[in-house]
């Protein structure tokens, strides 16, 4: 029983976070929102802290499952493919909440943030691995290759939630991939 319902909290709690953020989260509000109490988001996810894991944890989730296909060969075709996606309008909030969880990780050593940048750094760089020949993948020349369409696409996903241009922004993206 409190397996279901905290299945069902944590889905309504993303749906929040997706819509408000999660930096200042409150639970009181959160609650509210989402049918609850804070004694019961207390009990079912262990502390504030277990529950802003939970929900880094579902969004890292639905991020990679909405990766998780075949990319074209190359980094930097997979590069223009993931760009395709990242620039799509129906993902912005769970992009904005991945930049707000990105933003918070830095630097920090404990609690629920510490490590989220870097695991996700992680996750990016195996997408764009799976589309890397294998003699490339393994080498150090495939990493850094990975790692400048990675930089590519976080600077670029940064400039298109700031201002909205998907055009200018694909553009941009299409030049710097060119060439990869």
């Amino acid at each position: 029983m409190a397996q279901g319902r905290r299945d069902e909290l944590l889905q309504k709690a993303y749906d929040y976070v997706r819509a408000n953020g999660m930096s200042e989260m409150s639970l009181r509000p959160l609650a509210a929102a989402v049918g609850s109490s804070p004694r019961v988001l207390l009990f079912l996810f262990g502390s504030k802290d277990g529950l802003i894991r939970a929900l880094l944890s579902r969004a890292r989730a639905d991020e990679l499952a909405m990766l998780d296909g075949e990319l074209p060969a190359g980094a930097g075709a997979a590069g223009l493919a993931v760009w395709e996606w990242l620039a799509a309008p129906a993902n912005a909030s769970l992009l904005r909440l991945w930049v707000e969880a990105y933003a918070r990780s830095l630097g920090a050593t404990d609690g629920p943030w510490a490590g989220f940048a870097a695991e996700t750094v992680a996750d990016w760089l195996e997408v764009l691995a799976r589309a890397q020949p294998a003699g490339e993948r393994d080498s150090p020349a495939g990493l850094a290759h990975r790692t400048a369409v990675l930089a590519v696409l976080r600077g670029a996903l940064l400039d298109v939630l700031a201002t909205g241009d998907v055009e200018r922004t694909t553009a941009a993206v299409r030049l710097a991939l060119s060439s990869c």
